[in-house]
């Protein structure tokens, strides 16, 4: 048997109970990595963790800084290393929440389901992954940073994963670990039923969501066709690759550039005045 691409690796999958996530755990073990997934439901990582060969489970919610430890942890024990970590962990916006209705606890909650497990699961393997003189991070964020989803927290906390993984990637990436992010677009249970068909009409409606983009939405192709983009790279073949955030969704695979300013007006303020309300007016009202 020929050797697999991820041969000897140990992977952490946190949210590889289901979705995405399950489909990301059941590649990379193909591919030959030893695999730890995660999710907060108990018996549904059991049942993953028996449909994969060699994997382990743990459960728990990885926003607990004790469960990302023992995640990270068990990883070392099975396979001696931690070489790849993937966050696929995520949970819905409560339906029609905005900034209207949404509460300071539902805001909160979505912050450290996204955010949160990203922080301390990445706080936990980081130091690993130096001290062993490498390895690689997948994010998972989404198009909803961008705000056209509407929502609150889920938002928020896209946005902020994209923020901390490019940071963690300019940080360590002297020390060979690369991060990269991931925003998949796929048919899973936060993406089907009445209620989510229901949002995403509503969003078109309101003119947040364009036609196109509303039968991507509705008409998403199976977590199967995003797993390999979290595969590549997290192998060697994305060696060079790091602090950069792409698009998987179905058979389509883009990237987000990376924002740069651009030039409106400058004026050197050693012999200047500040910018009047008018001379403001006039450089950005036309644009």
């Amino acid at each position: 048997m020929s050797a697999g691409p991820l041969d000897g690796r140990g992977a952490v999958v946190v949210g590889g109970s289901r979705g995405v996530g399950l489909a990301v755990a059941s590649l990379l073990a193909a591919h030959g990595a030893g695999v730890v997934l995660n999710g907060r439901d108990g018996d549904a990582v059991a049942t993953a963790a028996q449909g994969i060969p060699g994997a382990h489970g743990v459960a728990g919610s990885p926003a607990d800084p004790e469960v990302a430890d023992a995640l990270v942890d068990a990883c070392v024990q099975e396979f001696g290393r931690i070489d790849i970590l993937v966050n696929c962990a995520g949970t819905a916006e409560p339906p029609g929440s905005s900034i209207l209705t949404v509460t300071s606890g539902e805001f909160r909650e979505l912050l450290d389901a996204h955010l949160g497990t990203v922080f301390e699961t990445c706080r936990a393997a980081a130091p690993r992954m130096v001290a062993q003189g490498g390895g690689a991070i997948v994010n998972t964020s989404s198009f909803a940073f961008l705000g056209d989803y509407g929502g609150t927290g889920y938002p928020a906390g896209k946005g902020a994963v994209n923020g901390l993984t490019l940071a963690i990637a300019a940080e360590l990436r002297g020390n060979g670990v690369r991060a990269n992010v991931v925003c998949p677009g796929a048919r899973t249970r936060l993406s089907t039923g009445p209620e989510y068909e229901a949002h995403i009409a509503d969003l078109n409606r309101r003119g947040l969501l364009d036609d196109v983009s509303m039968q991507g939405a509705l008409d998403a192709a199976p977590p199967e066709y995003v797993a390999p983009a979290y595969a590549y790279l997290v192998s060697d073949r994305a060696r060079d690759i790091t602090g950069r955030i792409f698009i998987a969704a179905g058979g389509f695979i883009g990237e987000f550039a990376r924002p740069s300013p651009g030039f409106i007006g400058y004026r050197d303020h050693h012999d200047s005045p500040p910018w009047t309300l008018d001379e403001l007016d006039a450089l950005l009202s036309t644009r």
